[in-house]
């Protein structure tokens, strides 16, 4: 199955997609869900993998504000916030086991989870795909972003080239074909 709208965004050819886990407001994908094992054989502990450029701009922008720095100083005297941050650690393990044991990243998670935040791409990510009340600062780091897909498919926006009314259709209707 092509996956054009999802390569268009990455830059890249989409690999190891069980999933779209979200959608933006815009229809395309914004989050897809991953094999814990990429078809190379390569260990892939990010099983929830932003795909929009424009939504991963935003999420860098709150990394470059300072918010992970923030949030893993929080999680040291938040006890609550630490014990929630840990269970979204574990809800995370269990999603990925679920799918494939993969021994190489057993009981490891992305975006530093449960001790701290080094990425909130994936807490972004996680968040998306899980909803609300899972991953609570994948939750407050979403809550900072506007909405991405405010100014449409962001397919164009990924490559070097804008795509033509019918490429994006394309793209789009391929992807819809995806397992939701």
């Amino acid at each position: 199955m092509t996956r054009p709208a999802v390569s268009a965004q990455l830059g890249r050819t989409a690999r190891g997609i069980r999933s779209i886990a979200h959608r933006c407001s815009c229809g395309l994908p914004d989050v897809v869900e991953t094999e814990p094992r990429l078809p190379d054989g390569t260990p892939f502990p990010t099983t929830f993998y932003i795909t929009c450029p424009r939504l991963a701009s935003a999420i860098g922008t709150l990394e470059a504000g300072g918010m992970m720095k923030e949030m893993t100083e929080r999680l040291g005297t938040d006890e609550e916030l630490a014990k929630g941050y840990q269970a979204a650690h574990e809800s995370y393990l269990a999603h990925r086991e679920s799918i494939e044991h993969v021994a190489e990243i057993d009981g490891i998670t992305a975006g530093g989870m449960p001790t701290r935040v080094k990425c909130l791409h994936v807490l972004i990510g996680h968040s998306l795909a899980v909803g609300p009340g899972i991953n609570p600062l994948g939750d407050e780091a979403l809550a900072a972003l506007s909405d991405w897909g405010r100014r449409g498919p962001c397919v164009a926006a990924a490559g070097s080239s804008e795509l033509t009314g019918e490429q994006a259709s394309t793209a789009a209707g391929a992807v819809s074909g995806l397992d939701d």
